[in-house]
């Protein structure tokens, strides 16, 4: 006799996609995050950390390591993940999957804003995935970077 395969039904809002969200409070990017964060990504490269190395190599200020830009997301997905009609469950949310899509690196300096758009939910194998892109701009309205992400909202039985 054949076991019966049971996919739990996970309840994200399959309307989500295309939904723009309100932009997230500015992010004023401090050298001393930059340093933080390089550290904790084990960069060693001096831009990341060094004010006098960075303007050497042409930069303002200490340059942020190519993945700090999930810091500033970060206020993004909190939106989404806090957002009633959702249906994300936080306890369930594992990382799927980033990228990072620069326009220019991220300096000690800059004033920061993303806005979130989703961009897809689909539902595999029980579980379904959020795709989603937080659009980071300057305190002039320049793109700085894309960051897009993929959360996977687990179903009862994954």
């Amino acid at each position: 006799m054949a076991a019966l395969v049971r996919l739990a039904i996970v309840p994200v809002n399959p309307e989500l996609p295309d939904r723009v969200f309100a932009p997230a409070p500015a992010y004023l990017v401090s050298r001393e995050k930059i340093r933080e964060f390089s550290r904790a990504v084990f960069s060693r490269n001096a831009i990341n950390l060094d004010p006098s190395a960075a303007r050497a190599a042409g930069f303002a200020d200490v340059v942020a390591p190519p993945t700090f830009a999930v810091v500033v997301q970060e206020a993004t997905l909190a939106q989404l993940l806090a957002e009633p009609d959702a249906g994300i469950d936080f306890s369930r949310v594992v990382h799927g999957e980033q990228n990072f899509h620069y326009t220019r690196p991220i300096v000690a300096g800059d004033e920061l804003t993303a806005t979130l758009r989703v961009l897809s939910v689909k539902t595999l194998g029980g579980n379904a995935m959020v795709a989603s892109e937080s659009h980071i701009v300057d305190a002039q309205g320049a793109h700085v970077v894309t960051a897009t992400s993929t959360l996977v909202v687990r179903g009862d039985d994954a």
